[in-house]
């Protein structure tokens, strides 16, 4: 059988994680050679058991579902996804951001990580996965997310209506505790969660993590479908669905803190962007208006230190302004010392101040002259000795008393 080179790697990756969607295994042994079919795979995991039971998976669960309507252009369904223990090197902290879209009428979804879900990154997020969606709906759909809407009262602020209106789609929010209401991009968080985070290695990137997301993505949109009786495609579904083009970036003003390098660089989205000299190891406050060409670094305290021409994310340049180079070349050798280096084979004596509190210290007092010796008089040791070698008498009590 065509599987068997694989049953040994499949019982493994299946021991270590026994929620690994076969999906996601049948990837990783096409990628090592195997030639067979989904079908094939998921038939060896049955018949020869290779996942371990877990219990707790098994337990009893049915309840009523509605069937919901999804017309095609209608809706796109959003939702950030929390995905624990990202790797250290994207100094996300316990979690990284994932913000998903999905259009409800053919299932085809897109995800951009973000930094974090305040305000500015929630909108710039929205503005990347709608270009990656090809377009834009009719009607937006959100759970009682804080930045949305007020959760209390389900109803819109005044900030994100200002993003509607510049999207010009009408917002819906979420019964409370009625996921089910959008389940559409529910199921797309499991996928996100199931056949990328999962299989996210300690030294990918963050660009590169997106990558990897972006092309199970286009990967998925191949995935079968029938509609009134005819078999299509989630992308062929998703092109049918007339989308309006998406309009330039609402602009929201987005900041985010950054450590400036002894060499006067602040690293932001995989570029370099100087500063004045002076700031090595200062915190400055990255600051860029969605849509604009410009950033802008600011100190804690509010000024304006450095304004740069954008780079593409993940570019690897280093932006540098002309003054701050002559600037910091400047300092530089402004600091340093043209004198003669310190010799390190110099003969240099302990000095008389040394010799001084040394003497102190071992309790003598006078000149530390090193040369000044100390007399020993050797009939003190006699007499000391005469006396020793006597044994000592003892006086009877009455004697004494006497």
């Amino acid at each position: 059988m065509l599987i068997d080179p694989f049953i040994d790697y499949c019982r493994i990756r299946l021991a270590d994680d026994p929620h690994l969607w076969a999906s996601t295994l049948f990837d990783e042994i096409v990628a090592l050679g195997f030639t067979g079919s989904y079908q094939s795979l998921t038939t060896a995991i049955r018949k020869l058991e290779l996942r371990p039971h877990c219990e707790p998976c098994h337990a009893a669960r049915g309840r009523d579902v509605a069937i919901i309507a999804h017309p095609p252009g209608e809706e796109t369904q959003w939702d950030w996804v929390e995905l624990p223990d990202p790797p250290a090197r994207w100094g996300s902290g316990r979690h990284a951001h994932l913000l998903v879209g999905a259009l409800a009428h053919s299932s085809l979804w897109r995800g951009v990580l973000a930094p974090a879900e305040d305000f500015a990154h929630l909108v710039e997020a929205l503005d990347q996965v709608t270009i990656r969606l090809g377009g834009v709906t009719r009607r937006w759909r959100f759970d009682r997310m804080s930045t949305v809407c007020y959760p209390e009262s389900g109803r819109i602020t005044p900030a994100f209506s200002g993003v509607a209106k510049h999207y010009s789609v009408g917002i819906d929010i979420c019964p409370p505790r009625h996921g089910n209401r959008k389940g559409v991009v529910e199921k797309s968080n499991h996928a996100a969660a199931q056949r990328w985070w999962r299989t996210i290695g300690d030294d990918v990137s963050i660009a590169e993590a997106q990558v990897a997301l972006d092309r199970l993505c286009a990967r998925l949109d191949s995935r079968k479908r029938v509609r009134d009786g005819h078999r299509t495609t989630v992308g062929e579904l998703a092109a049918a669905e007339s989308l309006r083009p998406a309009p330039s970036a609402y602009p929201a003003e987005v900041r985010e803190q950054r450590k400036v390098t002894a060499q006067g660089l602040v690293a932001w989205r995989g570029n370099q962007y100087s500063v004045p000299p002076g700031m090595p190891g200062a915190l400055v406050t990255v600051i860029h208006r969605l849509g604009a060409e410009h950033l802008h670094l600011a100190t804690s305290s509010g000024a304006i230190v450095a304004a740069h021409l954008r780079a593409p994310d993940g570019a690897g340049r280093v932006v540098r302004d002309e003054g701050h180079v002559v600037a910091m070349e400047r300092s530089v050798l402004a600091a340093f010392d043209a004198s003669k280096p310190c010799t390190h084979k110099t003969r240099r004596p302990i000095s008389e101040a040394a010799l001084a509190e040394s003497a102190r210290l071992r309790g003598h007092s006078g000149s530390a002259d090193p040369a000044q010796k100390v007399v020993i008089d050797l009939a003190v040791y006699a007499a000391t000795a005469a006396r020793l070698s006597v044994a000592p008498q003892r006086v009877p009590i009455e004697q004494q008393e006497q």
